[in-house]
């Protein structure tokens, strides 16, 4: 199974807040999925958005 550390780096919703110093998840986890995340047990996330820094380069081409 795929670690969600590696799930994560990879998300459009995972970002460096700078106010805390760390990566935290954007999505709006209820507290379920806040918990299961942070006990890195949250797999096949439903707001995994994979980010894709070429997505416009391809519209415009």
């Amino acid at each position: 199974m795929i670690n969600n550390t590696t799930i994560c780096e990879s998300c459009h919703n995972y970002y460096f807040d700078e106010d805390y110093d760390c990566y935290v998840c954007q999505a709006n986890l209820d507290e379920d999925e806040m918990s299961q995340f942070l006990r890195n047990t949250f797999y096949n996330c439903p707001y995994y958005q994979q980010s894709d820094d070429y997505k416009i380069v391809r519209k415009q081409i």
